[in-house]
């Protein structure tokens, strides 16, 4: 008996983990490849300001979660958890497909970046009612007191389709030429995703009903209003909000700085070439991915709380201190410069305008390794550098390909923050699930989830990246360490209120 058990587990957990995977890639495509989407659907005269619209934009896409996680979260607990995560599935392929067909900025000027807006809109509100349908679905397939274990599985495919994203677009730029993929192929990633979208529908369509919705169904337990019943209910909203403030929260932020804000931090404040980043990052993802399977698990032995909150405090102390030495780790003012090997090269070129701008390259080389190339564009007028807001106009473009012992210095510094990740995120959806009842739970645990995870997870590439900018700005010797007081302010006041305030539960003898 029970062998047949696990078996029937895992058909459920393959069929929805393989849909909230494909998700997540969706989701994720935008985030990868927002360096370059910068230049496509925003207008190019100021790359920065392009970029923190490109990261604003990836933002919204979080912001609208929680109130997809309302209207579906209330569909699944009306209509069933199956169904419901049908339709997210086909909205968010959708969606992201549309995304990789819309024209760049320059044929269809600001229709472009608006009809993006509106996709990633639909996006979040697509994620916003997977996630909790997924996870309910698969923790009320399984057995007592192995919640967080089979739960751990859906937790795995967030990481998941950010790593297959990476490596799609790794495969597309490996296989194009620089130029085909600026023009045209940065396009295939989000292509690709209706494929995949395509298979999973076809798996989830043969799904049957979670069990314990079926049998609540069956007695009449359903709820007839549940967005009333989990809000309006002074007791049950209680623990939405210890969940968001006390959990999730932390959680969200946790989650995206050791992916999100690392990749992001590697390509725009360090500089280094972005498949390189993709390379290393993906390495540390397939490293630290079993680990949600192994916390999930352990959060069965000795409970949720202690898990979640240690992850939390690790953050909290030692973001600083792995930052700082990846920032060190690949810095070109700690490396000795082969002066005989620098090449400075300047030319006139014609811009996508039909004027004239002055090119100066750079390339240093490195006795370890290292290369180091520079482009600075100053655009001319009349023969002179343009000048806009009382300066010259010039566009500085750094890349740096590190060697094979800072990369793997790098994987390692990421690989512990993922850890972080594991230790927040594997054992939260089975902690999720038992904290509210069957008839409600959809909408109940789906909204503390989005917000702690889209608004306060979401907006930490743009408003890190931001405090980033404006202590370089300011003349800060340790700019590149301002991004981080976002996530550790977060992650505290958190830990905080989850130390206090939440029970460890003895997750063998708590029923759902």
């Amino acid at each position: 008996m029970k062998e047949k058990s696990t078996k029937g587990i895992w058909k459920v957990i393959s069929a929805s983990s393989m849909g909230t995977m494909i998700e997540w890639y969706d989701f994720y495509i935008f985030g990868s490849l927002a360096v370059v989407i910068s230049t496509k659907f925003f207008p190019a005269d100021n790359p920065t300001a392009a970029f923190l619209a490109t990261l604003a934009t990836f933002a919204v896409g979080f912001v609208v979660r929680p109130f997809g996680a309302l209207f579906f979260g209330r569909l699944g607990d009306l209509i069933g958890r199956k169904y419901t995560f049908m339709v997210t599935l086909l909205l968010m392929g959708g969606a992201t497909f549309l995304i990789g067909c819309i024209p760049s900025y320059e044929t269809i000027g600001f229709l472009a970046p608006v009809l993006v807006l509106i996709l990633r809109m639909l996006q979040g509100l697509a994620l916003g009612g997977e996630y909790g349908g997924a996870a309910t679905y698969v923790a009320e397939h399984a057995p007592v007191g192995q919640r967080g274990y089979w739960t751990s599985w859906i937790q795995t495919t967030a990481t998941v389709g950010l790593f297959i994203s990476l490596m799609v677009i790794l495969a597309t730029r490996n296989i194009l030429t620089p130029e085909q993929f600026d023009e045209w192929g940065w396009r295939v990633p989000f292509w690709v995703s209706i494929i995949m979208v395509g298979v999973s529908y076809l798996i989830r369509k043969n799904m049957d009903e979670s069990p314990v919705f079926a049998k609540a169904k069956s007695e009449g337990n359903t709820s007839t209003n549940p967005l009333k019943e989990s809000f309006g209910n002074r007791y049950n909203l209680k623990f939405v909000l210890l969940a968001l403030f006390g959990a999730t929260m932390g959680q969200g932020v946790v989650w995206y700085t050791g992916q999100f804000y690392a990749m992001s931090f590697m390509k725009t404040v360090m500089s280094i070439d972005s498949s390189q980043v993709d390379t290393l990052l993906g390495i540390a993802l397939v490293l630290g991915t079993p680990f949600f399977i192994v916390f999930g698990w352990l959060s069965d032995k000795i409970g949720r709380k202690y898990i979640m909150m240690g992850g939390m405090l690790l953050a909290i102390l030692l973001y600083r201190p792995i930052y700082k030495q990846m920032y060190e780790t690949t810095s070109v003012k700690n490396k000795t410069e082969i002066v005989a090997n620098t090449k400075i090269v300047s030319e006139l070129k014609e811009n996508k305008k039909q004027t004239m701008d002055s090119i100066y390259t750079t390339n240093k080389e490195y006795t370890d390794g290292t290369t180091f190339l520079e482009v600075k564009t100053v655009s001319l007028e009349d023969g002179k550098a343009k000048i806009v807001d009382g300066k010259p106009k010039i566009e500085t473009k750094t890349t740096i390909n590190i060697n094979w012992d800072d990369k793997w210095a790098l994987i390692l510094l990421v690989f512990i923050q993922v850890l972080f990740v594991t230790m927040v995120y594997g054992p939260i959806a089975a902690f999720l699930v038992e904290m509210f009842p069957a008839k409600i739970r959809y909408t109940s645990m789906s909204l503390p989830y989005h917000v702690g995870n889209g608004i306060f997870g979401g907006l930490l590439p743009a408003i890190s990246t931001y405090l980033v900018i404006n202590g370089k700005d300011a003349g800060d010797a340790e700019f590149y360490l301002e991004g981080l007081w976002y996530p550790i302010i977060i992650a505290s006041v958190c830990f905080v209120v989850g130390m206090i305030y939440i029970k460890n539960k003895d997750t063998k003898n708590t029923h759902i």
